[in-house]
Formats: C-alpha cells, structure tokens, sequence
C-alpha cells in the first residue's frame, strides 16, 4: 500500500476536476446544438414545436444536408485574388476621382472628360503589376497613348499650386 494522498495532491485534484469540465463540455454542445437546431428548422420553414425532441445525430445531419444543397453561389466566396482586388481599388480610386474633379473644377470640363475615360479604358485593362508580362491577371488590353492634355490656364495667378 502507498502513502495516503493529501488532499492538495495534483492527481487529486485533477480527478475532482475532470467530472466538473466533462459536464461544462456537454453542456457547451448541447446549448451549441439547441441553437443549431433552432437557426436549421428556422431555414428549412419548419416549426420547431413538431421537432421538439430531435436527436444531436440528426440535427446534425440536417444541417450537413441543408448545407450541401446551399447553390455555390450563396456561399460566402474566398478571399478575393489580388488582381480582383486591385481593380476594386483602381475603379474605387476613378470614381472618387470623377467626383473631385466634378466638384472642385480642378481641370476644365473637356479635360476632365478626356482624363476620365482614358482612366476607365486603362480599369478595364488594370493589373496589379502595371502589365509585366507573366504575372498579370489576364492579357492586358492595347490602350492607345493618351491624348496630350493641354494645360488649363490659371484661375488665380495669385495663388500658385504645383499640382
């Protein structure tokens, strides 16, 4: 026979502590699968008061089911690939771009016109390494060079800006 254990021992208090994390586990999945079994019969348009007494194994296989049948393009897709998202970002710069140059009457207005859609004509074409060639997103579009834009004359020559 050993020694008697003292009441501080680890593997004591160990074995007085694993009944009570067993039972906040369980109760962890099931109030995970109550909620399940609520949002599932809530998609499927199902009243949960005739599944009152549903077992976690078909819950579960409802919800395996239910999101097999999810049409692909319901899913939430990945992450975007770069080149996406660099011609979010290029359009998204245009668009402001528009509505400064519209605002604030930087240029004349048939500059203005003429720089915007040489932009867009580049966004339609727009990778995020600028056309380098095997690392681009797609074959880069031919855009033809852009008409020189002559300059606007001042508005106030007292006030000089570099831009």
């Amino acid at each position: 026979m050993g020694l008697p254990r003292r009441a501080g021992d680890p593997a004591e208090l160990r074995k007085s502590l694993k009944p009570l994390l067993e039972k906040r586990r369980r109760a962890r999945i099931n109030e995970s699968l109550s909620q399940l079994k609520g949002l599932i019969l809530s998609l499927l348009g199902r009243e949960s008061s005739h599944f009152s007494k549903l077992e976690k194994a078909d819950i579960l296989e409802m919800t395996v089911r239910f999101l097999q049948e999810l049409p692909a393009s319901s899913c939430p897709t990945a992450a975007p690939t770069p080149c996406d998202s660099y011609r979010e970002g290029y359009r998204a710069c245009l668009a402001r771009l528009a509505r400064v140059l519209h605002s604030h009457r930087v240029l004349e207005p048939a500059a203005s016109a003429r720089l915007l859609e040489h932009l867009r004509r580049r966004a339609a074409s727009a990778t995020p390494d600028s056309g380098r060639a095997g690392d681009s997103c797609g074959p880069p579009a031919p855009s033809p060079p852009p008409a020189p834009l002559p300059p606007a004359p001042p508005r106030d020559p007292g006030l000089w800006r570099p831009w």
